[in-house]
């Protein structure tokens, strides 16, 4: 009997030995972020933050002119603090949440005011078993949201009334940013599951924005003066502060796309320096030639269109194919806000789409190029460049015409509602005292 007995109680702890070593394996087997990873995901949504507060900000204000000052900054400021709210409230849950049958077009409700996200919730990487916290994407994320609709605004400096652009921006964010992030970046997404590459928002972001501006400046019309009155900017030392900023923040917006810190990581933060700096001089020699002269204005808008077009290829690229990119974006870009623009005679007052629609379409096109392993790039083995460009092509023609109808029909239901200018007069004194009773300069 006692041994009887002796081997049915080893029998039962070593039940409760399997037990517990099965919860603790259960346990070790559960993802853990690294804190390398988080920490400089953080540090990424901090530089983000920075391209817009103060970055864009200053960048804009700078070129309008000294009336119009204060109401640029206002509204790029107003315009962060009211996407940060709307994405938390349901933003990140369409754009990223599983739509079911709608999933390749738009998410759900499902984490509507953030529900069932805690510290503990975790996020994939691109790299299989890593993870970060879901939330520091959630808070990334939000940053991208919030500078596209701040960069709508250079499109029709000037002349709009605060309370139309508050009221657009609420809708186009809704109908125009929260279904292009979806169907590029989210699982399920129509063009995520063609394989399109937008590395950090060639599409979503820029080509988006570009043609909102666009349709904003066409509908809203041209700002009184225009072609006959000096429009010249006011204060190039802010737009050239603007610029920087813009750039050092680029790294997070680029290099942090990565959503971990690893050689990836490095090439896209090297491409962001390597296309800026060539766009920016591609920009500088073409304008030297044709003018006899080289501006600074010139070569700091032929940087931020590098920044534009490297974004869709930042990681995907390699250093070379990122040099040529970068310096075909000057060109073009330069092209887009001289040539284009008389052309075709509207007044983009900041030169937002001839920049951010013409440098999107650029990067996110040439991406199917330089992305080829045997260019250099990251592509799969068998990468075929013809059948990517096709696919990329269809990106762009999917975000411009998206964009395109989206901004048309909000832009002429603000205008039916409420008017989307202010009078002549008001316009002609400024919207510094006419919008918010403000003046960036007193006179001594």
């Amino acid at each position: 009997m006692n041994i009887r007995l002796i081997s049915l109680l080893l029998f039962a702890l070593s039940g409760f030995s399997g037990l517990a070593l099965a919860q603790e394996a259960a346990q070790v087997a559960e993802p853990i972020p690294d804190k390398g990873d988080t920490t400089w995901m953080m540090i990424s949504t901090i530089l983000v933050i920075l391209m817009t507060l103060p970055g864009l900000a200053l960048f804009y204000g700078g070129l309008v002119r000294a009336k119009n000052m204060l109401s640029v900054l206002t509204q790029v400021f107003s315009i962060f603090c009211l996407i940060a709210i709307l994405w938390v409230v349901y933003g990140y849950s369409l754009a990223f949440g599983d739509g079911g049958s709608l999933n390749g077009f738009i998410g759900d409700f499902g984490k509507l005011f953030l529900a069932g996200i805690t510290p503990d919730s975790m996020a994939e990487t691109f790299s299989e078993g890593v993870v970060i916290p879901e939330l520091v994407f959630v808070v990334f994320q939000m940053t991208f949201a919030a500078i596209t609709c701040s960069l709508i605004v250079g499109g029709f400096a000037e002349r709009i009334k605060f309370s139309a652009l508050l009221v657009f921006t609420v809708l186009w964010f809704t109908f125009s940013y929260i279904p292009m992030a979806h169907i590029v970046w989210a699982s399920g997404g129509f063009l995520f599951e063609m394989g399109a590459l937008d590395f950090a928002g060639g599409t979503v972001v820029h080509i988006n924005s570009g043609v909102a501006a666009l349709v904003g400046c066409i509908i809203i019309g041209k700002r009184v003066g225009f072609g006959r009155d000096s429009m010249a900017p006011h204060n190039l030392v802010m737009t050239m502060i603007g610029g920087c900023l813009l750039w050092v923040g680029w790294f997070g917006f680029n290099a942090g796309s990565n959503l971990e810190a690893n050689g990836v990581t490095v090439l896209a933060l090297l491409n962001t320096v390597l296309a800026t700096a060539a766009a920016a001089l591609a920009w500088m020699f073409v304008e030297w030639l044709h003018n006899g002269k080289a501006s600074m204005l010139g070569v700091v808008s032929g940087a931020v269109s590098g920044l534009v077009a490297v974004t869709p290829a930042a990681g995907l690229a390699g250093p070379m194919g990122a040099l040529v990119l970068g310096a075909a974006a000057g060109a073009v870009c330069l092209w887009g806000v001289t040539g284009l623009k008389r052309m075709l005679g509207y007044d983009d007052s900041l030169d937002v789409f001839g920049i951010h629609g013409l440098g999107g379409m650029l990067g996110a096109i040439g991406t199917g190029i330089v992305a080829a392993p045997a260019l250099g790039g990251m592509g799969a083995a068998d990468y075929s460049i013809a059948s990517q460009l096709m696919v990329q092509l269809i990106g762009v023609v999917t975000a411009v015409v998206w964009s395109g109808i989206v901004s048309t029909a909000l832009f002429l239901i603000v205008k039916a509602v409420m008017g989307l200018r202010v009078t002549q007069e008001e316009e002609r004194e400024g919207l510094d005292t006419v919008s918010h009773g403000e003046r960036a300069y007193t006179m001594m």
